[in-house]
């Protein structure tokens, strides 16, 4: 069974789908159009903006999602999922390529939530860190064990690999616990807040209003949500889980190995780099299965 997963922030670079717009009229169109709903050219940063250009909060988001969506509609007859998954922003572009939403409906909430993020990060400085080479229980443990400040687990990566999320001083204090215990690395992030934390709370709150508005379908197969890890059809369970994204933590781990479970034997990275390629073969490095995995970009 096919699966294909889309990738979320991080994963964008210069250049990206400039080769679609110039090849598929198809793609040139969405894109064009892309252009007319955010009021600015994106497609002109994408194509042709620095590195700091594409970390712009209005852009970042929504051009990952622009390459990945268009990507995956340039697909044709070659995107048959039989599951589908987004890693946090990538939810959205698996949304939209399974059929949930409009390509429109999908680009107009991912400019809000770029926006939301961005006003919960000026409200409440905070940042995130990577904890590599300690066991998730650990890193749960010694994140809770931190009172008097926000320190939460936020996305479960791969084994060995777990991002912790809050406020500046907790993070730091993470850091050294972290250290301590025999983490192979502490590293903070370069990143404008915490991310998928309880200190992402305005923005839920925000985007909640949003995707309450907005309409969804059943996709055309399971969408396996971040939230609860489960392969999703029900509009408004969806509906539900993406409210809760924002301040729950992103479970990529469990979710690959229940898409295994659900019968999985094939992963499709749709969208700009490889992250998610190297993530799914170090989860599946211990289940003992031959899982193909492979990517188009």
């Amino acid at each position: 069974m096919k699966a294909f997963v889309f990738p979320g922030q991080g994963s964008q670079f210069t250049g990206m789908a400039k080769d679609l717009y110039e090849n598929m009229p198809m793609a040139k169109d969405l894109l064009e159009k892309a252009n007319d709903i955010l009021g600015f050219r994106i497609t002109d940063i994408m194509f042709e903006g620095s590195a700091e250009d594409l970390k712009q909060t209005k852009v970042t988001q929504p051009a990952v999602f622009l390459h990945s969506v268009v990507l995956a509609k340039s697909l044709g007859d070659k995107f048959q999922p039989d599951m589908v998954a987004g890693h946090s922003l990538g939810e959205f572009s698996a949304l939209v390529a399974s059929g949930a939403m409009s390509f429109e409906d999908g680009l107009v909430l991912v400019s809000k939530r770029a926006q939301a993020m961005q006003k919960a990060c000026e409200m409440n400085p905070s940042t995130m860190a990577a904890i590599l080479g300690l066991p998730d229980k650990k890193v749960e443990e010694l994140c809770a064990s931190i009172k008097d400040e926000i320190v939460v687990p936020a996305n479960y990566n791969c084994p060995g690999q777990l991002v912790i999320s809050g406020t500046n001083a907790g993070i730091d204090k993470a850091c050294e616990l972290m250290t301590e215990a025999g983490a192979k690395r502490a590293l903070k992030l370069v990143v404008g807040g915490a991310f998928h934390s309880p200190l992402m709370e305005p923005a839920k709150v925000e985007l909640e209003a949003a995707i309450q508005a907005t309409q969804f379908k059943s996709p055309k197969c399971p969408v396996f949500q971040n939230v609860t890890t489960k392969g999703e059809t029900d509009p408004e369970v969806i509906k539900s889980n993406l409210i809760k994204q924002l301040t729950a933590p992103v479970k990529w781990t469990q979710s690959v190995l229940n898409m295994i479970n659900a019968g999985a034997t094939e992963f499709t990275e749709v969208g700009p780099g490889a992250v998610l390629q190297g993530m799914i073969k170090k989860i599946i490095k211990d289940t003992g299965k031959e899982i193909i995995v492979a990517g188009v970009n």
